[in-house]
């Protein structure tokens, strides 16, 4: 499959992650990775910035393996993957609050 921009990328990221615990994986993960980058910037050990890969990969490729049973889009579309990662947590984010996302959202294309 090719996609000519991310707005037709997203719809398949999604359906990549329909499993509830597979998101809940990729969240947690994310969460960390802004642990980690906000702790090694501000006690400037940055060290730790070389953990973020391996936290932020490590949980969504667990939650793939483990409860959605797929490869994870990383392998094949790995910017638009790692931007659909991004987008699809801010929208949990939003949701905590009671902000209904606009789909599909607007992107770069």
């Amino acid at each position: 499959m090719q996609f000519k921009s991310f707005r037709e990328f997203y719809p398949y990221y999604l359906a990549e992650h329909a499993d509830a615990r597979c998101r809940a994986m990729h969240y947690v993960g994310s969460t960390l990775v802004l642990l980690v980058l906000a702790y090694a910037i501000f006690t400037q050990q940055w060290l730790w910035l070389i953990a973020i890969p391996f936290i932020g990969y490590g949980f969504a490729w667990l939650g793939h393996f483990g409860f959605e049973k797929n490869k994870p889009a990383t392998f094949k579309y790995p910017a638009y993957s790692l931007l659909g990662d991004w987008v699809m947590y801010g929208e949990f984010l939003l949701s905590l609050v009671g902000v209904k996302p606009k789909r599909p959202p607007s992107a770069p294309q």
